[in-house]
């Protein structure tokens, strides 16, 4: 694997840096009242950094909502081998690395619990685990029941992603192991298995 550069890593660590600072910032005080003064005070930057980076908060925001959705379209494919079948009544806590990601990145998807917070957040997180759901997987029905298959993801997505919005809502109160055997068992009462056939970069890792 090609190291990376440098300055490459450094660049990639402010804006990492001015991200965090902008969901700290959210939390305490809304999206709104976020000025970059805010941003660079609170990152221990000054703002001829940040304007090398973004225009202005608006892209920085647009920036962090875009790779974390990325990363969670990417975690997806992680557990499985590309054009295999899983059945659900095998499937564990291993196979759900999608709520890995988003537990381990918590502190991003909590912004989902305020009102003023990341634009795009609440229409564009559940917009991507439906994509997840219509261009990765392909679904086979208990008895293999015939569904309107587009109907079925709507309903499977829309459905996981609720479960999802209460449990980041309540706090993680229950672990992700916990979490995802409750998930797996609500799964097995319509999905008999699954293949999986998208997103072939995940599995350089």
């Amino acid at each position: 694997m090609d190291q990376e550069h440098p300055a490459t890593a450094r660049q990639n660590r402010t804006r990492e840096h001015l991200k965090l600072a902008l969901i700290e910032l959210i939390k305490d005080k809304g999206y709104h009242a976020v000025t970059v003064k805010n941003i660079v005070d609170h990152a221990a930057y000054n703002r001829s950094t940040f304007y090398i980076h973004y225009p202005d908060k608006i892209e920085l925001a647009e920036d962090l909502l875009v790779s974390m959705l990325k990363g969670l379209e990417e975690a997806v494919g992680i557990p499985y081998m590309h054009g295999h079948k899983f059945y659900t009544a095998k499937l564990n806590t291993h196979s759900f690395n999608i709520v890995s990601y988003i537990y381990k990145n918590r502190h991003f998807f909590e912004l989902i619990k305020h009102e003023d917070t990341l634009p795009g957040l609440h229409t564009r997180f559940p917009q991507t685990i439906l994509k997840i759901y219509k261009e990765q997987f392909d679904f086979n029905t208990i008895n293999h029941i015939p569904v309107n298959m587009d109907y079925f993801k709507r309903y499977t997505a829309y459905g996981f992603y609720g479960l999802i919005l209460n449990w980041i809502r309540d706090g993680f109160k229950e672990t992700q192991e916990e979490f995802i055997k409750e998930v797996i068992e609500l799964t097995k009462t319509h999905i008999y298995s699954f293949e999986f056939i998208g997103n072939d970069h995940s599995h350089k890792h």
